[in-house]
C-alpha cells in the first residue's frame, strides 16, 4: 500500500512550521512562570520513565479536544496564554502535536528537540507523577 504522505514527510513539514527548542534552552525555561511543559506521552510511559518535573499531562489522543474551548473536554491550561512546550519520547509526536495546535490557533506553542530522552540525558529535572488536569 502506498501512502500519499508517510510519517517522515509529515514530520518534515511539521518541523518547517513549528518552533523547536534545543534541549539546553528548554531546561533553562524550566520553572519559568510563563511556561508550561506539556507531556503528550502515553500514561504507561510516564509510569515507566517519569516526566518533566511539574509538567502537565495531556495524552496525545485528547490534545485537540482539551485545546478547543468549545469542547466539553477543554482544559484551561491551553487557553492560559502561557508558552506551551510540548514533548514526547523522541520529538516525533510532539512535532506533529505542536503543528496541530498551531494550526488550531493556539498561540506560543513549541516542542523540545530530542524529546524527553534528550531532556533526561542532558540533566533536566524529572518528576514521578503527572499533574492532574
Amino acid at each position: 500500500m502506498a501512502l500519499k504522505k508517510g510519517y517522515k514527510q509529515l514530520l518534515a513539514e511539521a518541523n518547517e512550521r513549528i518552533e523547536t527548542i534545543p534541549t539546553a534552552d528548554a531546561i533553562k525555561l524550566h520553572g519559568d512562570a510563563d511556561t508550561v511543559f506539556v507531556d503528550i506521552r502515553d500514561p504507561r510511559e510516564l509510569e515507566r520513565d517519569g516526566m518533566v518535573e511539574g509538567a502537565f499531562h495531556a495524552p496525545r489522543g485528547m490534545l485537540e479536544f482539551w485545546a478547543d474551548p468549545e469542547s466539553p473536554y477543554h482544559k484551561e491550561v491551553f487557553a492560559s496564554g502561557k508558552r506551551l512546550v510540548l514533548y514526547c519520547a523522541s520529538a516525533w509526536r510532539s512535532a506533529l502535536s505542536a503543528d496541530t495546535l498551531t494550526q488550531m490557533g493556539v498561540p506560543r506553542v513549541a516542542h523540545i528537540e530530542g524529546g524527553f530522552t534528550a531532556w533526561k540525558k542532558d540533566g533536566g529535572p524529572v518528576g514521578e507523577k503527572p499533574k492532574k488536569g
